[in-house]
């Protein structure tokens, strides 16, 4: 990060571990926030931001830490294993936050989907939108081709589900009815999925998808 110069972590021959960032630099005190977020005070960090004393409230903690805005875990030995942003946390009508960025990652491992966005605020569970390859949007018009879709998207969500906490599992798969794009204000310029934007268009159907008995549901 800017704030503390890159001084924070490493990752070497002897602390090399897939999916982390390596532990800390010499001097760098991490500790995680009860909500999850990385906190981080490095000898690199800044001392304040320009004539803007609220943001320097909102940005350390009263004992000097940076607040990144990372969601993160730690490991006994100091590796840090970076699960998403704290801005992207949203909370169900159960009182639970959930991370939507570990569920979606799962989810986008597998071949038929391009993108994926799991939300669900003020639902009792959360659920998640996936756009179909496109390789294989053209093909939809199968009966054939959408029960193997449809039956693949059942199973992914049983085997996801599988591995979450109970109040992180998916209720429900929701198919969208045309890809994400720039043009239709989906989509950033750089390709970053605009979560308000799509959830606000998709308002009016989350009541629909909840009332379903199926675990995919075609938008």
């Amino acid at each position: 990060m800017t704030e503390d110069l890159g001084y924070s972590h490493r990752t070497t021959e002897a602390s090399k571990l897939l999916g982390h960032v390596g532990v800390p630099f010499p001097d760098v005190q991490v500790r995680i926030a009860e909500d999850g977020e990385v906190l981080i005070k490095s000898p690199g960090q800044l001392v304040g931001y320009y004539k803007r004393p609220d943001l320097d409230a909102a940005s350390f903690t009263e004992d000097g830490f940076f607040r990144t805005g990372d969601l993160g875990v730690r490991r006994a030995d100091g590796q840090l294993r970076i699960t998403g942003r704290v801005k992207e946390l949203f909370k169900t009508t159960k009182g639970e936050y959930v991370a939507p960025a570990p569920i979606e990652y799962r989810l986008n491992a597998h071949p038929m989907e391009e993108m994926v966005m799991v939300s669900g605020v003020g639902q009792p569970a959360p659920y998640a939108i996936v756009v179909l390859a496109e390789s294989l949007r053209p093909q939809l018009a199968d009966p054939a081709v959408r029960a193997r879709v449809d039956a693949e998207l059942g199973k992914l969500l049983h085997d996801v589900n599988e591995n979450l906490a109970t109040f992180e599992r998916l209720h429900v798969l929701v198919v969208a009815r045309e890809p994400w794009s720039v043009e239709n204000g989906c989509l950033t310029p750089t390709m970053k999925i605009k979560r308000s934007r799509i959830e606000a268009a998709l308002a009016a159907q989350v009541g629909a998808w909840y009332a379903e008995k199926t675990p995919v549901v075609w938008a």
